[in-house]
Order: structure tokens, then sequence, then C-alpha cells
């Protein structure tokens, strides 16, 4: 089963964060923070998912593959990756108002994935980025 919605995907070290918020909510902000701290494009805007042995996988609608967009900037044509396996969402409609909030997580195609709100500080970007990359790599709990 395939699944195209409307998110922005990232990889960092094999792992995809799946970026979700309305329009205008900074998902593009949020992916090319991403990127320049070493992460990699998936898809932009659109995300195409299915699931397969359990895990979630993303990758970009062929007509978008590669592209972002920069505000203000225009398109931006990035190398990237063009099939991950997801370990994380972000919510960018919800913010997270706890200091150590409790673990919260989304299903999506039926698999479980864990999930955080956006959270109004430089260092968020930072924050995603570091989560991925010391996340274990077959954990989804």
């Amino acid at each position: 089963m395939k699944r195209n919605i409307h998110a922005t995907t990232v990889a960092v070290d094999g792992r995809g964060v799946l970026i979700l918020g309305a329009s205008g909510q900074g998902k593009s902000s949020l992916a090319l923070q991403l990127i320049s701290l070493g992460g990699v494009l998936v898809a932009d805007d659109r995300t195409d998912l299915t699931q397969k042995n359990g895990l979630l996988r993303a990758s970009a609608p062929k007509s978008i593959q590669g592209m972002i967009e920069a505000r203000g900037i225009g398109l931006l044509a990035l190398p990237y990756v063009s099939d991950i396996p997801i370990y994380l969402s972000v919510d960018l409609d919800n913010d997270e108002t706890e200091r150590l909030p409790k673990p919260y997580h989304q299903t999506l195609l039926d698999v479980r994935i864990p999930s955080l709100r956006r959270v109004n500080g430089n260092h968020f970007s930072a924050s995603v980025f570091l989560y991925l990359k010391t996340m274990k790599q077959n954990s989804h709990d």
C-alpha cells in the first residue's frame, strides 16, 4: 500500500524524519536546517509512504525528486535519497511546552514511530539532528 501525504522528509545517518505540519509551518525550513547539518533530502512538501516488513518507508514522487523550496530564494536542486526508513516524525502544528516531555508516538500505515512536537528555540533543528544520530538503528519505541 502506498500513501502520499503532505510532509517533508530528511535522512540522517540512514534514519528518516517525517516533518509534518500545515502549509507555512516551517517544514522546508526545518529540512534545510537539518540538511545544512549533514542530513540528506528525501522529499519536500509531498512524501510517498509505504510499509515494508514492519518499517515505514518514505520516498519522493518522481516529479519533485531532489527539489526543495527555499522560501524567498526559489527551488533548490539537491542530492537526495530515493528511499529511507522512517524512525521519527516531527509535528510542527503543536508546540512542546514541557522541558522533559513524555514520549509521543504516531501510527502511519500500521507502523508506530516516535514523534516530537515543535520546540520554539534556536536549538530545535540541532536537537532533532542529534536525536536521529543517537537513535538505535532498530529502535522504533
